[in-house]
């Protein structure tokens, strides 16, 4: 299964600064959290939990929330994904692949879900 999302950085920079820091605990837990330094970063990690929806074939919502999967870095600092329990189990996954980019304006993400 295969997921992409695009996403303007400015859009999640307003949601960030006219929300705080309730935005930032709506999609992020405290590891991400700690993970972002700056708003293409938050950016990147908005798009990809998107991305994972798409991949999974549902919406942010009942199936999929943002707090069902956890962005990381890898000791490469490479970005992977961490599935809760609850979603490994409901959609079977078994392994999942993820790649975010930043240019410009716009934050990217793609992944893939075995």
């Amino acid at each position: 299964m295969l997921g992409i999302d695009i996403v303007k950085i400015s859009r999640i920079s307003n949601l960030k600064n006219k929300y705080g820091n309730k935005f930032l605990q709506k999609i992020l837990n405290s590891n991400e959290i700690s993970l972002i330094k700056s708003d293409k970063t938050l950016a990147g990690f908005y798009a990809a939990k998107e991305a994972v929806a798409k991949a999974l074939g549902v919406g942010i919502g009942n199936d999929f929330s943002f707090l069902d999967v956890e962005i990381y870095k890898n000791e490469r600092n490479a970005p992977k994904i961490k599935f809760s329990n609850k979603i490994i189990e409901k959609f079977n996954i078994k392994n999942s692949s993820l790649s975010i980019s930043h240019d410009g304006d716009f934050a990217i993400a793609a992944v893939i879900i075995n």
